[in-house]
């Protein structure tokens, strides 16, 4: 009985149906960044981030791919040593024989990406892009915008919905607790720069990972109320959940989500 031979390259194929590399924003580095794909795959494992402690994962666990969300490398190369942690980390992977495929921004704003994720996981309704890409043929784009089911939903309860959806103890925030939240838009990871894109569309509230001091600020000023759930938990459910539906595509694979990586981002 023939068994049929998964290659890294029908992975790529497949990543790129589900978060194409085209929805990429200009800057980014996206696709299959090192490896060979003609390689056969069994394992492969997700993450937000390759790191020391998910590259090192990896290796262990005898890895063909890691699928990380944030690419590696992400700026240019210009010598593979082992004397800067990106350049150490392709190094150690290389000899180890594991391909890097990083969908990042085109992941956030798939079909079924990222965004449109955490737009659904905070109870939006309605959800559409926050920030159209021109000529899409699916007319996909960044960030989501929805309305919530249950209009007139103060700050302070909306908060607290997305504390337990997140299942955090303690959440950053721009906002009067009694202001009311109707229309929201949201953007994973540093999505502070999508805060224009917000007000633009009448937006009352924005969720995101992060953002900078001054687009706090600016948010205060236009009175948008602003949640910052953190940048691991506006993306890490994601690649979890990326890892499930790869076992699935591909039965018979080893898929797992790294179980290493963590928030460097903690409270004393």
């Amino acid at each position: 009985m023939e068994i049929s031979v998964t290659k890294i390259q029908q992975v790529c194929e497949y990543l790129d149906q589900f978060a194409p590399t085209r929805l990429a924003e200009d800057w980014d580095n996206v696709g299959l960044l090192t490896g060979n794909r003609a390689a056969q795959c069994q394992r492969i494992m997700t993450c937000l981030t390759v790191t020391p402690d998910s590259a090192a994962e990896a290796i262990k666990r005898g890895a063909n791919l890691i699928v990380s969300h944030h690419p590696l490398p992400f700026r240019p190369l210009k010598r593979l040593t082992t004397d800067s942690t990106p350049s150490r980390l392709v190094w150690e992977l290389a000899r180890a024989n594991i391909a890097i495929y990083s969908p990042h921004t085109g992941f956030d704003s798939a079909l079924e990406g990222i965004n449109q994720s955490l737009a659904e996981k905070i109870g939006l309704q309605q959800i559409k892009p926050l920030k159209l890409i021109p000529e899409d043929p699916q007319n996909l784009g960044a960030g989501r915008v929805g309305k919530l089911a249950e209009e007139g939903q103060n700050f302070s309860s909306f908060v607290e919905s997305v504390k337990s959806a997140f299942e955090k103890q303690t959440i950053k925030v721009v906002g009067q607790r009694e202001s009311v939240v109707k229309k929201v838009a949201v953007a994973c990871g540093s999505g502070g720069s999508f805060l224009s894109d917000a007000i633009f569309c009448g937006c009352d509230t924005f969720v995101t990972g992060e953002a900078q001091f001054h687009s706090c600020l600016e948010a205060q000023a236009a009175e948008v109320n602003l949640v910052l759930i953190g940048h691991y938990d506006s993306e890490r459910f994601a690649v979890e959940a990326l890892a499930k539906r790869l076992g699935i595509q591909f039965g018979g694979m080893e898929v797992w989500a790294s179980t290493k990586e963590s928030d460097p981002i903690g409270w004393w």
